[in-house]
């Protein structure tokens, strides 16, 4: 026989459809959107195949495809071997000053990907610092892109490479040395083996993130064509949305692909440390790790020169020319772009989207993990907030804009406005969130949910008196996610705005493609601050409240 719901219950069922809805809403509606329109003709007829078919032959867009495809393919060979021994370099040895490393090799997740962009013009551009250097190659093309795109993917790389090292059994590198393996064999055996689930994953990423970025390539690209470039100018240029979706469907695919890999990897790869494991610990070798010390410092100056350059230039009156100090290109009323209202707006973004996108996470994350939640709701959500992770931004951006920008919608109303703004950056970023506030919510033992029910207590009673306390590192870590991407974001919100809600990382485009370079690098600086000392404020009030709710373990 089955039970009746409590009344607590059923508002959970509620709230679990409320969030259900919400995801088909901004993300499974503007994707299907996409699709359809990918099927129009210009005029809005059907069309079936023909716009990919037009793709296939158009010269212009085969050699797009084709640069994305190797300037990806270059950029990952580079990146993975860096990023491995930068990872080899934080985990499997002594090396001095490794928190200070680690910290540099995150700063370009505070950035725009505009920004590397713009400190390699001002290094070796044409009126470049450094331009003798190239021996007469040109920034401006693949060459620009590839070491934008390294700058960039990077510190992503690096994140899943330090977790895929981080953890090794002691044993098996014992093994290995007394059965006389050399150090290169047991890298090549032991490391490399188990670290594989990482390196492809990175790999995946990398190669992604490269294909779909769409800043690097903008400010620095030259003539050199490719398709997320070539999905703006059909769009935004040519008002051709059939050809722009159809590109969008295109840009896709390697994310897909990803995923499907990434998938298919983490059902066969099993856990590397069991019950019986001992945990490695490296020891001591000076020669070893000096040389890691040299390369993690050589790595590190390229990242603090493609992030510093551009912060020096703003504060500088004429770079090369005149290094005096100036205060001047922070005066964006004098140039074209958005201004100090876009820096504003990228302020009320970053902060509505941190507000809203912690609670939305953690309120379906806590529905799923700790109520009897209603099996088709939480079926559509665990297919839905997985799909966020293989949707590049610009795709993402073309479904608001054929969704949402289609006057017989009933939110047309919100197009145009800091609330759909806020709707993209959440959905774009939902899915590391999503599965961060899951994995600590899974960690605390449900008895306290079955005990407070056998107290009569609702749920949400013990959800704020218990488990939101417990998850508020969780919590903070996806608070700071959502505003450093929220300040960064250009790809995602490139098709959104209006005069009214242009946005600082837009403002940055705006303003090089004006030719205001300087301004372009000041309204960068402000980013990268502000991504910092948001991160700085929340780390602040995140330990506050951590100690007063944590109180309990030490008493």
């Amino acid at each position: 026989m089955r039970l009746r719901r409590s009344g607590d219950e059923w508002l959970a069922a509620v709230l679990t459809w409320l969030l259900a809805a919400a995801l088909l809403v901004f993300l499974a509606w503007p994707l299907a959107s996409i699709l359809v329109k990918a099927l129009q003709a210009r005029d809005g007829s059907f069309a079936g195949l023909g716009n990919l078919l037009v793709l296939a032959a158009e010269p212009r867009l085969r050699t797009a495809t084709a640069n994305s495809i190797n300037l990806a393919a270059i950029t990952v060979a580079i990146v993975l071997p860096l990023a491995l021994t930068f990872a080899f370099a934080l985990t499997r040895s002594r090396l001095w000053g490794r928190a200070l490393f680690r910290l540099i090799a995150g700063a370009p997740l505070l950035a725009p990907s505009l920004m590397p962009a713009i400190s390699l013009v001002y290094l070796f551009g044409n009126q470049g610092l450094l331009k003798h250097w190239l021996g007469g190659m040109s920034i401006y093309g693949p060459l620009g892109i590839v070491l934008g795109e390294v700058f960039y993917t990077f510190p992503h790389a690096l994140l899943i490479l330090v977790t895929a090292l981080a953890v090794a059994d002691a044993r098996l590198y014992e093994a290995a040395e007394s059965l006389g393996a050399s150090r290169l064999r047991r890298l090549l055996t032991v490391t490399l083996p188990n670290a594989r689930y990482g390196l492809i994953s990175a790999g995946m990423v990398v190669f992604t993130l490269a294909v779909t970025d769409f800043g690097v390539p903008k400010v620095i690209g030259g003539q050199t064509n490719v398709l997320a470039l070539e999905a703006y100018k059909q769009v935004i240029g040519q008002q051709d949305f059939g050809k722009g979706a159809a590109i969008g469907l295109v840009l896709l695919l390697p994310a897909l692909l990803s995923f499907a890999v990434e998938r298919w990897l983490a059902r066969r790869h099993g856990g590397g440390m069991s019950g019986r494991s001992v945990a490695y610990r490296p020891g001591r070798n000076p020669w070893r790790d000096s040389l890691l010390w040299g390369f993690c410092a050589v790595v590190s100056v390229f990242l603090l020169a493609l992030l510093g350059v551009a912060m020096a230039a703003s504060l500088m009156t004429l770079w090369p020319y005149n290094l005096d100090p100036t205060l001047a290109h922070f005066d964006f009323d004098q140039v074209d772009g958005g201004g100090w209202l876009a820096f504003a707006n990228s302020l009320k973004l970053a902060t509505l989207t941190t507000v809203s996108g912690v609670v939305v996470v953690f309120g379906t994350a806590y529905l799923m993990a700790k109520t009897p939640a209603p099996r088709l709701a939480a079926g559509l959500i665990r297919g839905l907030v997985l799909l966020p992770m293989a949707v590049p931004g610009l795709v993402l951006g073309l479904g608001y804009i054929f969704c949402f920008n289609d006057p017989g919608n009933p939110l047309h109303a919100l197009y145009g406005g800091m609330t759909l703004l806020v709707a993209a950056t959440v959905v774009h970023s939902y899915t590391t969130a999503h599965l961060t506030m899951a994995t600590a919510l899974r960690q605390i033992d449900p008895e306290i949910e079955a005990v407070a029910r056998s107290l009569k207590r609702p749920w949400w009673t013990c959800c704020m008196r218990v488990t939101l306390p417990i998850s508020l590192p969780a919590l903070f870590d996806v608070a700071r996610y959502l505003f450093v991407s929220s300040m960064t974001t250009v790809s995602c919100v490139i098709f959104l705005y209006t005069p009214d809600t242009v946005l600082a990382s837009v403002a940055v485009l705006n303003m090089d493609d004006a030719g205001d370079t300087a301004a372009a690098a000041a309204m960068a600086t402000l980013i990268v601050a502000s991504s910092l000392l948001g991160t700085l404020i929340l780390n602040a009030l995140g330990s506050w409240l951590d100690r007063r709710a944590q109180a309990w373990r030490g008493a």
